[in-house]
């Protein structure tokens, strides 16, 4: 059965159209499942600043990826990519749709398409990083432009750990970093909708949203999940789970770096870069089915384009008729 998933910016309701879609595709005899894909909903604990949906409101519906993994720990695409295919084998088993949710787009790709994780090794990449620190960045990422152009184009001069990793792979597996990316091919039928809606509407739900997390206590929520050592009473946010939009300016106002007006706005304007970065992403893929978010009939659009694509009728652009919406930027 074919796998849905409903992807785009953060604040665009994507968590409630997959609760409305798995109640509306599911049947008696197979109620349909839902796969997350935010990777930080992945931690326990981290609840109102990651807008996970509370067991009690989540209709009754299973959900998978949810709180699997404890906040000191560091998230791998590669661990994820193995347990959520194994979910979708198991819903499938069952004969039960999955409807897969989030906006964290590689976590996307990993589990929907055609995605390999290269190895790695300590050795290799202990060299490479000691080598970055006496040679400086540029000669290593000199290095990849002779190796693999395309690879250092992508990734630029600055970024030392990706520079690391893409000589690693090449290293380790003989061919171009980039052959190892992933490809615009599913590994199972899929169709993928997208919600988008104008930069103001967007902006104001993330303000919304932002507040609504300050009234349910996401300050105590990192207090209680950051070290002593971070400023709060809990066993520790690892390097990951430190950067997430809400815990890291809360961490930041405990530092003294900033006020707690100032966190509270800066989580605001990093949601707000944070969305425009995932509509860069999943605009990108033509493969994306975009519906107006703030749509009255939005249930019923993501119905026809889940029938269209059941039935083999949808058309191959990013639209479902010529008065259907097709993927319109945050800026316009």
């Amino acid at each position: 059965m074919r796998v849905v998933a409903v992807v785009g910016p953060t604040a665009t309701g994507k968590s409630d159209l997959a609760l409305d879609l798995a109640e509306a595709l599911g049947t008696d005899a197979a109620p349909a499942e839902i796969v997350n894909a935010d990777a930080y909903q992945l931690y326990r604990g981290m609840d109102v600043g990651t807008a996970k949906v509370p067991p009690a409101e989540r209709r009754g519906i299973a959900h998978h990826q949810l709180d699997v993994l404890d906040p000191v720990q560091d998230a791998s695409v590669a661990r994820y990519q193995e347990a959520a295919r194994a979910d979708l084998d198991a819903i499938a088993g069952r004969g039960a749709r999955a409807v897969v949710v989030g906006g964290s787009g590689l976590y996307v790709r990993a589990l929907l398409d055609q995605m390999d994780f290269p190895g790695t090794d300590p050795q290799v990449r202990a060299r490479l990083e000691a080598r970055a620190e006496t040679e400086g960045r540029r000669a290593l990422h000199a290095e990849l432009e002779r190796l693999d152009p395309q690879a250092a184009e992508s990734i630029g001069p600055h970024n030392t750990r990706r520079i690391v990793r893409a000589l690693e792979v090449i290293e380790l597996t003989g061919r171009p970093y980039t052959a190892n990316l992933p490809r615009q091919e599913y590994v199972r039928p899929a169709v993928q909708i997208g919600l988008d809606c104008s930069r103001d509407v967007l902006d104001a739900r993330v303000a919304a949203r932002v507040d609504r997390m300050w009234d349910a206590g996401l300050v105590d929520e990192v207090r209680v999940l950051a070290s002593p050592e971070q400023g709060g009473t809990g066993p520790g946010l690892g390097v990951t789970a430190a950067r997430a939009v809400g815990y890291a300016e809360v961490l930041a106002w405990w530092r003294g770096e900033l006020t707690e007006q100032e966190a509270r706005d800066a989580v605001v304007a990093n949601t707000r870069r944070l969305a425009r970065k995932q509509m860069g992403w999943f605009g990108r893929d033509p493969r994306v089915r975009w519906l107006d978010a703030a749509s009255p009939r939005l249930l019923d659009e993501a119905l026809a384009v889940v029938a269209a694509a059941d039935d083999g009728t949808l058309p191959e652009a990013g639209r479902m008729s010529d008065d259907a919406p097709v993927r319109r930027s945050l800026g316009s």
